[in-house]
Formats: C-alpha cells, sequence, structure tokens
C-alpha cells in the first residue's frame, strides 16, 4: 500500500515499524460544540484507513484524544478556551459541556458508520504525562518560563516547519484565526506547554504543577497520549489539513525533543470540505451537522458515500444539489444489491481473487475510494453468480462502511411488506408510495374495462415518473429506475 506522507510530499509504501501491529493515531475533537460535516470529513476517510489496513491483515491500534481542555479559539495561544466559551454558551460547567459534546459525536459516528478507536482519552485524564514531558523539556533546555506560562523554545531546532516551508517572520502563514503578538515568547513561533493562573484567573479547569497551578496547551495533549498508550514510536498520524499548522508541527517539536529521536513516519491529512464561501467552519456560522442532514430527509451513509466519491487530498465542494445526486447514487446502489438472490450456488473464488486483486489496486494507491466505489458496480456487472457478487460487495464494503448487505435487506424487507391487496385476486406490490399504488390500480380497472388508451395513459405517466411498471401472474409490481 502507498500513502501520500504529508511531511516527504509524496507517496511513500507503507511499513509499520512493528510487522504484528500499526499504531495510528488521529486528532479527535475539541467537545464544546457539535462536530459540523466539514470536521465528520476526515473521521470518515480516517475510518476508511484503518479499515482498509484491517482488510489487508495488519492488527491496528488506534488512539483518539478528546479535547476537553485547553484549546483556545485561537491556534495561536491567543483568545478563550473553547470548552468554557461552551460552558458560558450553554450555562453548564465545562464537564458537562464535555460530556454532552463526546456523546453526540460518537452518535454521529455511529451514524455515519464510523468505527469507535480501541483508545479514546479525554486530555483531562492525562495531565501527569503531560507534567512528565514538559519537565524534561525544561531540563535539557526546550522550554523556559515567561510571563508566569511554560513556552517550547523553537530556535532550539535544526528544521520547524516540516509540512511547508514557511517565512519564519511570518507567524500568521497557515494559522486559521490569526496571531496576537504574545511578548513573552522569545521567538514568534514558539507556543505554550503549559499556562498558569497568570494567563486565564476565570479558567474552570487547573491542576498543580511545577511551575504553579494551570492547565496544559493544545498541542501537548496529542504528545503525551500518544505516548502513554503507543510508545515512543509512531506509524501513521492523522487529522484534517487545518491541523499540519500548528498543531502538528508542534507535536513533532516537543515530541522529538522530548524523545530524542524521529517520532512519527507517516502522515496522512485531509482537505477541506468546502461551500460556496469557502472551507466549512463553526465560526462562520456554516453549521451544518448529521443530524441536520437527517431532518431534511438524508441519509447519513449518504454523505459518506459523497465523501467516497471524492479523494481526501482534494477539496471537497458541498452543495445540497450535489448531496441530492450522492443520496440518488447511493439508493439506486442499495436496490441493485437488494436484486441479487443468494440461492446457495457456490461462490466462484477465482472471481473473487481476480475482483479483490483489482479492488485493491486502487485502494492501494494512496486510498483511493471512488475507485473503489467504482469496484462495486463492476461487480454487479459482473458476468457471475449473485452469491459471488454478495460475497465481493460484503468484502469490499467491510472497508468503505457503506452497510450495503444491511440496508439491502432492510429494502427487501420493505418491499415484502410494501403490498397491497386490490379486488379480487389483483395484487399490487411497490415501494410503498400509495398514490404509486393508486395508479397501478386504476391502470387496471381500465385494462378491465377494455379501456386501453386509459390504461396506457397512465402506463406513459407512470414512466415519466421514472416509474417501471411489471405485470406479473395476479397482479403487477413496480419500482423507480
Amino acid at each position: 500500500m502507498y500513502l501520500y506522507n504529508s511531511a516527504s510530499h509524496k507517496k511513500e509504501e507503507f511499513v509499520p515499524n512493528h510487522p504484528d501491529i500499526v499504531k495510528m493515531y488521529t486528532c479527535g475533537p475539541t467537545v464544546y460544540h457539535y462536530a459540523h460535516i466539514g470536521n465528520l470529513r476526515s473521521y470518515i476517510m480516517e475510518d476508511v484507513l484503518e479499515k482498509y489496513l484491517r482488510y489487508l491483515g495488519y492488527n491496528v491500534k488506534r488512539v483518539m484524544n478528546i479535547t476537553d481542555v485547553g484549546h483556545l479559539t485561537s491556534d495561536a495561544d491567543t483568545g478563550e478556551d473553547k470548552m468554557l466559551k461552551g460552558a458560558h454558551r450553554e450555562h453548564k460547567t465545562v464537564m458537562e459541556i464535555a460530556k454532552f459534546y463526546t456523546d453526540a459525536f460518537f452518535e454521529d459516528c455511529r451514524k455515519l458508520n464510523i468505527k469507535r478507536p480501541d483508545v479514546v482519552e479525554p486530555a483531562t485524564n492525562c495531565i501527569d504525562e503531560y507534567i512528565k514531558i514538559i519537565s524534561k523539556l525544561m531540563d535539557t533546555g526546550y522550554a523556559y518560563a515567561a510571563g508566569g506560562n511554560i513556552y517550547f523554545d523553537t530556535s532550539k531546532l535544526e528544521r520547524y516547519y516540516i509540512f511547508n516551508d514557511h517565512d519564519a517572520d511570518d507567524l500568521a502563514v497557515g494559522v486559521r484565526e490569526g496571531v496576537e503578538e504574545d511578548t513573552n515568547k522569545r521567538n514568534k513561533n514558539d507556543f505554550v506547554l503549559w499556562f498558569t493562573k497568570s494567563k486565564f484567573e476565570d479558567q474552570a479547569l487547573k491542576w498543580d504543577s511545577p511551575w504553579g497551578v494551570g492547565y496544559p496547551g493544545w498541542h501537548i495533549e496529542c504528545s503525551g497520549i500518544s505516548m502513554k498508550h503507543l510508545g515512543e514510536d509512531l506509524d501513521i498520524h492523522c487529522g484534517g489539513i487545518d491541523n499540519a499548522f500548528p498543531h502538528h508541527t508542534n507535536e513533532i517539536a516537543q515530541s522529538e525533543a522530548y524523545l530524542g529521536h524521529h517520532w512519527c513516519n507517516y502522515w496522512m491529512h485531509v482537505l477541506h470540505l468546502n461551500t460556496a464561501h469557502g472551507k466549512m467552519s463553526k465560526s462562520k456560522g456554516e453549521f451544518l451537522t448529521v443530524s441536520l442532514l437527517e431532518e431534511k430527509g438524508y441519509d447519513p451513509l449518504a454523505y459518506r458515500f459523497f465523501c467516497l466519491q471524492s479523494h481526501y487530498r482534494k477539496s471537497l465542494v458541498f452543495t445540497w444539489e450535489n448531496l441530492d445526486n450522492a443520496q440518488g447514487a447511493y439508493t439506486k446502489l442499495l436496490k441493485r444489491v437488494a436484486a441479487l438472490k443468494d440461492d446457495g450456488t457456490p461462490v466462484d473464488q477465482a472471481v473473487v481473487e481476480a475482483y479483490s486483486a483489482k479492488f485493491r489496486q486502487v485502494m492501494d494507491n494512496d486510498l483511493n475510494t471512488s475507485m473503489g466505489i467504482t469496484a462495486l458496480y463492476d461487480v454487479l456487472k459482473a458476468d457471475t453468480n449473485d452469491a459471488t457478487k454478495l460475497a465481493l460487495l460484503g468484502s469490499f464494503d467491510t472497508v468503505l462502511g457503506l452497510r450495503l448487505l444491511e440496508k439491502a435487506a432492510e429494502l427487501r424487507q420493505q418491499a415484502a411488506a410494501q403490498t397491497t391487496a386490490a379486488a379480487g385476486d389483483y395484487t399490487v406490490t411497490g415501494e410503498g408510495d400509495p398514490a404509486i399504488d393508486a395508479l397501478v390500480m386504476q391502470r387496471y380497472e381500465a385494462k378491465k374495462a377494455k379501456n386501453f388508451a386509459e390504461a396506457d395513459r397512465i402506463r406513459d405517466e407512470l414512466k415519466a415518473q421514472g416509474i417501471e411498471i411489471t405485470d406479473t401472474k395476479g397482479g403487477a409490481s413496480w419500482r423507480h429506475v
């Protein structure tokens, strides 16, 4: 498998540090509000990566943090703590906010068929780990105290900018919220490891430390949590592209300064979901959630399908029209799968091996999920029996996560329940639309009365609506095409 490594700016063959396990870390949410669907695009693609690694036979241990302290409204160590902001907004405690939005996040993940990571660790659980790391950085001269806070000294590094080459005089490059100058810093790109009450007197969560009562900076939590659960080397670190700088850049700086050696081999960054106005973000008020999609009648898995149709390293443009198209395509795909019948015919293993090799070929190329979706349609068109097709679709879907077989089974059950009996022995079966059932019945009555012109008119009317009628013994069936 080849993955694009943001640190080297090229595709590299994936080779884990240890043959028996892949260590994978993904930056989790700051749980001060609902996740918007732009955030969730990253988690969908990270889920595909984990599931594909498992598909290839790797044993994966995936760790995710939950940021419930330390993430300020600016990524440049300025502004209000996001958790405190959420607590003030809803008149709750910070921990109440954290619990509510953590649960909401994982409910969204369930709806999107995103597997829960093996380890989910709130930042507030690991204060001792952060203090241990910061203490060593102080002892070795990589960190310093100023104005009551502890800062990482980036001038000690041979190379600070890992993912992009920035002008060292322009810290604002890559920072989402802009920068307010911190006069405590020795260098503009230094960052806070530990805040004390000198920074925020009203901070809700504070702990004792060697440097005074305070709380950790945002960046230190991922280093501490990763090392706690995955040790001193990491195979893959994932996140949205807006985490690359400064968050991931700072993670690398502090982690490698603390460890004294290379830390993480592969960095995967998912590009933005954009609207007509640019990058989707909570600060702009473009707050599209999974719940909102459901309220508008969309299946959350149609949004997953929408994301998979594009490569994760391309910005994806969200419009309601685009989502309509994705939902339509996903629904038609499910109907085609539902039409397959597993009648006990033996699975053709030669066909399975041939199509599986094609699927691996496209997914091995930096998780090309759009071609992975194409592989599903290739299976449906294959010259083989339905049992073989179902085996292949189920196998590929362990990676793509569209719940194809499960949803197709639901459609078959609905179709069986959606039967309308007519007068006499005439029966109409369809997709649960009484208005369409009634028209099919009217067509039958017209034919029965030998009013063939009216029967043809109704058939043409239904055809114009995309409805196909099939006459059966003792009735008729209809479906959308």
